[in-house]
């Protein structure tokens, strides 16, 4: 990980590149001059996860940039197999081969048609191909969901059970997929959601071989009002503090990734209640403990308040860690 050259902080910071994967803090690309608007940048966290030995799932967090989308392009390889509106950032691709490794990238689609930049590349390898088998996994038992702000959920299941083993678990919001989780979890943490909304919520097991179990009870929920996001989309055990090298200072931040059931692309750092930077991972978020070092200036006995919030699966952005407070010593 690169740190941000020794220059004056503010007020350049406020727009100041996050070295990683670079994104502006002002949510422009580097390749915006102004002149036409905002570019296009590529769609974040994508993953794929296989739903059974001829299905992936692929899913993906809105572009940081302020361009108007007016879709997205799913490409296995240099294939483009779906287009999907811009509502839409999860689709199932189907007619997979058994045991097949497969590279998936998403394209956002411009308001002139026209596909932006490429994702990062993900690899899924579907699983081998099972004997004929048409038992479904066991219906999942004991769900349960909470309200997490005005726009999340937090659901949690008993696993299934199924003679060749569960491979993934479907989220339903009525008759509607909306999530998918690997069969080794048994949690997801739902965004996007409207504040003040009643929701009705199902799951469903999938084995390799296509068999979907019967849907778990419906669990009812009502999100809050306001603009709450939920203690459960913040960044846990979040740590910051200050240290001297060079004649220079820097402060170092640690923190847990929240579970938001995909990966957490981004982080936002605010730096003395301002928007500092935007930290963005390439080919592979950390799932646990995340690290970023940036540079604060040389003054000693200065004051800074930090605090950091992850970039949600819907693109959103989720509550806020508590704020630290450090201060450059000699």
């Amino acid at each position: 990980m690169r740190r941000v050259p020794h220059r004056p902080l503010l007020p350049r910071l406020a727009c100041a590149t996050a070295l990683l994967t670079a994104v502006t803090g002002c949510g422009l690309s580097a390749s915006d001059d102004g002149a036409d608007g905002p570019s296009l940048s590529p769609p974040l966290g994508v993953t794929a996860q296989a739903g059974s030995a001829t299905t992936v799932h692929v899913m993906w967090n809105r572009p940081t940039s302020t361009a108007k989308l007016d879709g997205y392009e799913i490409y296995r390889g240099s294939v483009r197999v779906r287009r999907l509106p811009a509502t839409q950032q999860m689709v199932d691709v189907v007619g997979l081969r058994p045991g097949t490794r497969y590279v998936f990238t998403v394209r956002a689609r411009g308001a002139d048609g026209d596909p932006g930049p490429a994702s990062r590349r993900v690899t899924v390898t579907t699983p081998a191909a099972v004997a004929a088998d048409h038992s479904p996994p066991s219906r999942p038992a004991g769900v349960r969901g909470s309200a997490a702000g005005a726009r999340s959920v937090s659901l949690s299941w008993h696993g299934s059970t199924d003679d060749r083993g569960v491979l993934s678990y479907d989220i339903y919001q009525g008759t509607t997929k909306i999530h998918s989780v690997p069969g080794s979890r048994t949690r997801a943490v739902l965004t996007g959601m409207r504040p003040g909304t009643a929701y009705a919520f199902s799951v469903r097991a999938r084995d390799a071989a296509d068999n979907t179990s019967p849907p778990s009870a419906t669990v009812k929920l009502t999100t809050a009002q306001g603009t709450d996001q939920g203690s459960d989309t913040a960044p846990a055990d979040f740590r910051a503090t200050a240290r001297r090298s060079d004649g220079a200072y820097y402060i170092d931040l640690t923190w847990t990734a929240p579970n938001t059931g995909g990966e957490v692309p981004a982080y936002q750092v605010h730096l003395d209640g301002k928007q500092a930077t935007t930290v963005v991972w390439g080919e592979s978020a950390p799932k646990d403990t995340a690290k970023y070092s940036f540079y604060i200036g040389t003054e000693t006995g200065a004051r800074h308040r930090v605090r950091i919030r992850a970039q949600l699966p819907d693109g959103t952005w989720g509550a806020f860690s508590p704020e630290r407070t450090v201060t450059t010593r000699q």
